[in-house]
This record gives structure tokens, C-alpha cells and sequence, in this order.
């Protein structure tokens, strides 16, 4: 078989390194790390979840939900290592983070056919190579990108929720329970009164932020941070990430606002405030989300972050087959490619490893089809108006010929196309 290069050892990265060389490649995996970190890294493990340890629903009628089934009908390493992992989140799948990247790690180290670099590549090579060095670019790689594409690269700031200690949490406040009684009453709750809530939103809104410059201030509208969102108006967080129906603890005397835990890890000893991304400096963290209720005394394990995130103009960039077209030997994959969140990028290191195989053996690459969730994520990368192009979640609009009435049964479909189409692949 042949010998292939893969670019980064991120979701999307592992999942190609895995499956090429499942197929018998001779894989050579650069990763800069921890050779060279990055702003928002803690590690050098691969695979390591940075803004958040959910990979959303587990529900097959929600775009992520399906995307996932389709990505575990595909023997994907993500969702092995996240079913390893899991920890109690209702409806949703998240998993305990340390061993969820550890895993991965141990499964690419062990593989005989996968040959690991710590190494920062500043170049595109001229070997056949899958290009997922994610959100966290280094910018020599970028220019170079930027060069041979013909146009540059866009960027946009995400942003992390902070983790505090549940051993901090009161107890006496706070309560467990999940939406609607929907799964397990597995997230904690910190229940808002009405003047709670407008001083907090106050506060918030008030709040010091670490400074930025003029090209880091495009944030990505499905990740804004919390405090970005307090400032559209002073209600926009009870109808957001603090909305409080369905968590009532007592119906007599409904919460003004919610604000929710998740936890974070399988011993649950840290818990992440969900929808907190933020980029308030760490003082500032402290003073202001001390002052939801229940969180008076919480101690602040990891503190939410900012960093950037890089992405490429696909349908500018890139052919169908997600290969770059004035360097056909590239093949880009991960949120450089332009999908948004952990599942989609890995799913797409799926589809890479499938079309890097096929070109090492002299075989058309397969694209999987458009009424699948990843077909339709991969069509929308390259086909969507370069103009004003922007990285895009699973979801069910973008599905071919899907009917919203019944998600359902676009989902069974959508599983039966990807099925076809992993069968076919592997032939």
C-alpha cells in the first residue's frame, strides 16, 4: 500500500490516520503538539476536545444525533472512544475528556501502520496528504495555504465555557434535574429570582474582557460568548442558554431563569456551565459567575477561554472530493474544511480517509451521497456561495429532499444511504 501524511492529530486527523491505516497505508501522523502548543491545548494527547466535553444529542431526529449514528456505522474511532468515556448528560453525549482523548491516543500509538511526528508543519507537502490541522492553524502553515489556494484564509474567534469543582457547588440552592424531565436528571440546575437575574445580567454586561484586535472580534453566532449575548438586551439569556422552562423544580414557584452544570468528567467531580463560553478575563470570571446562585463559593478548575478558529473558503478552494484544486494531492478535512463542531469535524475525517485511500489505489473517490448528513455537510462546503461563506453545523436543512414533518424518517433514510455508501467504499 501506500504511503500517506496526515496533518494534524485532532478529531479529524485520527479519524483519517485510522481508517488509512485500518486499509494497510503507511501513515505518517504530524502533530505539533506537545512539541509546540497552542493558546487553547492543555495537552499533547490527541484528539483533545477544547471548548466543550458534549458531542451533542443522542436523539437520531437531531441532525448531530444522526450524524453521530452515521458516523458509528462507519466504525468511527470518535464515537468508540466516546461511548469508552461517556458520562451521564440526559439526551446528549458527553464524555469524561482525559479519557476520551486517551483512548485515541493509545489506539493511534498502537496501530503498526501509523508512524507519529511531533512536528509543526510549515508547508504543504507534495506526498498524498490529509490536511487537518483545525481551528488552531499555525500561521506559516496558513500562508502557505493562502498562497497556493489563490485566496485567504478566513478566521473567527470561538470561545470555551469555564469548569468549576462540584465539591464547590451549594447544594442547598442548586438541584438536579433535565429539560422536561427528558433523560436522566443529570444536569445541575442554579435557579435565578427576577432581581438576581437583572443584577447579574448587569454585571455581565460590565464585565472586563480580555482585549482583542481588530481580526479576532468575528465570533462564530453558534458559540457567541455569554457576555457578547447579555449585551443584545437584557432578556436575550432567559430565552437563550438560561431559559427556564421545563426545569422547575418546584411548578408553584418557577425559576425567573436557569442556569445549567454538565458534567464533566466519569468521576463527576467537575461539572461545566453550559453555554458559558466566554472571553471576561479570569478576575472577571470569578466576580461575575460567583454570582449565580448556588455558585457563591465555586472554585474555577479551568476558566473559559478564547481562541481562534481558521477556515478556508471551500467552495472557492476545494473540488467535491474535498481536495484542494491547485494541489489535488491535499485533501482537507476537519473544521478547516469549514464544518463547525467536534462531530462534524471528525465525520469529515472519515470521509478524507475514504477519499485518500481511493486516490492511493488509482480508484475514483466516493462522496457520500447528499441524502446522508455528512453528504450534505460535504455539498455545503463545496458548493455553498463563496461570498460571505461561513462554517456551518449539522442540520437538517441542508439534508437533500428531507422533509421536516418527519425527521425521523429522513433520518432512517439518511442511515440506509450511509450504510450503502460504507459498504461500497470499503469493496
Amino acid at each position: 500500500m501506500s504511503k500517506i501524511n496526515v496533518i494534524g492529530a485532532g478529531l479529524a486527523g485520527v479519524e483519517a490516520a485510522f481508517f488509512l491505516a485500518n486499509k494497510g497505508h503507511e501513515v505518517h501522523l504530524f502533530e505539533k503538539r506537545p512539541h509546540k502548543m497552542t493558546p487553547a491545548h492543555q495537552s499533547g494527547l490527541f484528539g483533545e476536545l477544547v471548548c466543550s466535553n458534549s458531542l451533542k444529542s443522542n436523539r437520531l431526529d437531531n441532525a448531530c444525533g444522526l450524524l453521530k449514528e452515521e458516523m458509528r456505522a462507519m466504525q468511527s474511532l470518535t464515537m468508540e472512544a466516546a461511548s469508552f468515556s461517556s458520562v451521564p448528560s440526559g439526551n446528549a453525549l458527553s464524555v469524561d475528556r482525559e479519557q476520551f482523548a486517551k483512548l485515541i491516543t493509545e489506539k493511534i500509538r498502537q496501530n503498526a501502520n501509523i508512524f507519529v511526528h511531533s512536528e509543526d508543519v510549515k508547508r504543504l507537502p507534495d506526498e498524498l496528504t490529509v490536511l487537518a490541522t483545525g481551528p488552531l492553524t499555525s500561521d506559516e502553515l496558513v500562508d502557505d495555504i493562502s498562497n497556493i489556494i489563490g485566496v485567504k484564509a478566513l478566521s473567527f474567534y470561538d470561545a470555551s465555557a469555564p469548569v468549576i469543582s462540584k465539591d464547590s457547588i451549594n447544594q442547598n440552592i442548586a438541584y438536579y434535574k433535565s429539560r422536561y424531565e427528558q433523560g436522566d436528571d443529570s444536569y445541575i440546575n442554579c435557579p435565578f429570582s427576577r432581581d438576581e437575574y437583572y443584577h447579574f445580567v448587569d454585571e455581565l454586561q460590565k464585565a472586563e474582557t480580555v482585549k482583542l484586535r481588530d481580526f479576532e472580534s468575528h465570533y462564530f453566532e453558534g458559540c457567541l460568548p455569554i457576555e457578547v449575548l447579555a449585551k443584545r438586551g437584557v432578556d436575550t439569556l432567559r430565552y437563550g442558554p438560561l431559559k427556564p422552562k421545563g426545569l422547575a423544580l418546584d411548578r408553584s414557584h418557577p425559576p425567573y431563569a436557569v442556569v445549567q452544570l454538565r458534567q464533566d468528567n466519569l468521576i463527576a467531580t467537575l461539572y461545566n456551565i453550559v453555554g458559558f463560553q466566554t472571553n471576561l478575563t479570569y478576575r472577571e470570571q470569578e466576580r461575575v459567575f460567583r454570582l449565580i446562585p448556588g455558585l457563591e463559593s465555586a472554585e474555577f478548575e479551568r476558566f473559559g477561554l478564547m481562541h481562534r478558529n481558521t477556515y478556508i473558503n471551500s467552495p472557492l478552494a476545494l473540488n467535491d472530493n474535498l481536495a484542494i484544486k491547485n494541489k489535488d494531492n491535499i485533501i482537507v478535512a476537519g473544521q478547516l474544511s469549514g464544518v463547525e463542531g467536534y462531530v462534524e469535524s471528525a465525520a469529515t475525517g472519515i470521509i478524507a480517509g475514504i477519499i485518500a485511500h481511493h486516490i492511493a489505489i488509482g480508484k475514483e473517490a466516493p462522496i457520500p451521497p447528499s441524502s446522508s448528513m455528512i453528504g450534505s455537510l460535504i455539498r455545503y462546503i463545496t458548493k455553498a456561495n463563496p461570498h460571505g461563506f461561513s462554517p456551518m453545523n449539522a442540520n437538517f436543512g441542508i439534508l437533500a429532499n428531507a422533509d421536516k414533518r418527519h425527521r425521523q424518517k429522513d433520518a432512517e433514510k439518511a442511515l440506509a444511504a450511509i450504510k450503502e455508501y460504507w459498504t461500497s467504499a470499503n469493496e
